[in-house]
């Protein structure tokens, strides 16, 4: 089967990035387009792929300023025209449901609508957004949407990654969407004996993510926090924390592995779709403390996998926090509920899908 692949951008290392792993794992062979990629973000076996970025990667400073060329993305994916394929399978939060597959079925796995569109509000309250840009993004947000919902059908079919995700597709484009959920290499990790006394936090240093809760309640109660990642967050966090927490930046995948393995628990105070790294702290024995919305509502069951918080505060956080002094987890049931969303999963799910699509479209070619 000839497919292609496409994402939005290849300028980080994240979820996103992980599920294309995985994904290029099926289909080795299948080039992969895209609007910009700067190779010294990603890992080093990216260098190996078939990446094929648009003429927005040789624009100045681009690799140091991406969002300011905005406008410019959808340009880039209405001018892709993927021609010759059997099929076309995009990874995307914005713009590769663009791309051009003429005489193909478009499968795009849906991470989530762009949030600068449809959660605009949300978006602009927590990144540090100077005044002309906001001005600029809320001139173009209208255009933006209407581009947004019109190259939308150029997808024949839309896969979501969680039932939220689901949702917003449905009252976004108007589309049925199955559930695929992401992949998560569970078999990287192993519970390791009794945890050691820190709590957990993992993945980009970026607003929406809250981090800030975490680092404010362990700061506040005095409990030791672990803060791996990096982003342009890392300033803030670092100004309103105490002494008890730390911040570790960027590490590699081993040593995280190890660091999960020994925390009391991992900390998810985001609103996330989906979150990979929660998931990897149960395969680990680890339980998770979350706000009580989005994807973990999905993979955390209160009292058993994890703790739940009902409300986006540090004083919500703090309450669970308190609440993880005097309950006990069961490494095992955190690891078989881990399972359930192994990357072999994930893989097997994915491929059927795809080879369906691939070969209904072939037999109404056929037929007409």
């Amino acid at each position: 089967m000839r497919l292609a692949l496409v994402c939005s951008w290849l300028n980080q290392y994240g979820g996103a990035e992980r599920v294309l792993e995985a994904i290029h794992e099926l289909w080795p062979d299948a080039p992969l387009y895209t609007s910009i990629h700067q190779p010294s973000a990603l890992p080093d076996h990216f260098r190996s792929w078939d990446i094929r970025a648009t003429w927005m990667n040789r624009l100045p400073g681009v690799e140091r300023r991406s969002r300011l060329y905005l406008p410019l993305y959808p340009l880039a994916f209405d001018t892709m025209r993927l021609r010759d394929f059997d099929a076309v399978l995009s990874v995307s939060s914005g713009f590769a449901t663009g791309a051009h597959c003429p005489g193909a079925p478009h499968i795009a796995y849906c991470l989530t609508p762009p949030r600068f569109l449809w959660g605009y509000q949300d978006y602009l309250t927590r990144e540090p957004i100077p005044g002309w840009q906001r001005a600029g993004l809320s001139a173009l947000l209208p255009l933006l949407r209407r581009w947004d919902q019109r190259t939308a059908r150029r997808v024949t079919h839309f896969v979501a990654i969680a039932g939220e995700v689901q949702q917003r597709i449905q009252a976004i484009y108007g589309r049925p969407s199955p559930i695929i959920h992401p992949p998560v290499d569970t078999g990287r990790f192993r519970p390791a004996g009794q945890p050691e006394n820190f709590l957990l936090v993992v993945g980009r240093l970026v607003p929406y993510r809250r981090i800030d809760l975490a680092v404010r309640a362990c700061s506040e109660l005095g409990l030791p926090l672990k803060v791996v990642g990096e982003g342009r967050a890392r300033p803030q966090l670092e100004a309103v924390a105490g002494p008890s927490v730390e911040f570790l930046g960027r590490l590699p995948d081993d040593e995280v592995t190890g660091l999960m393995q020994r925390c009391r628990a991992l900390l998810w105070p985001g609103l996330e779709d989906f979150g990979i790294t929660p998931i990897e702290a149960q395969a680990a024995g680890r339980p998770v403390v979350a706000f009580a919305g989005g994807g973990s509502l999905e993979t955390i069951v209160d009292g058993e996998t994890g703790l739940l918080f009902p409300e986006q505060t540090a004083d919500s956080l703090k309450d669970a926090l308190r609440r993880l002094e005097h309950t006990r987890f069961d490494c095992e049931s955190l690891r078989r509920s881990a399972v359930r969303f192994d990357k072999a999963v994930f893989q097997r799910k994915l491929r059927e899908y795809v080879e369906e699509v691939v070969a209904q479209h072939q037999r109404a070619g056929t037929s007409g």
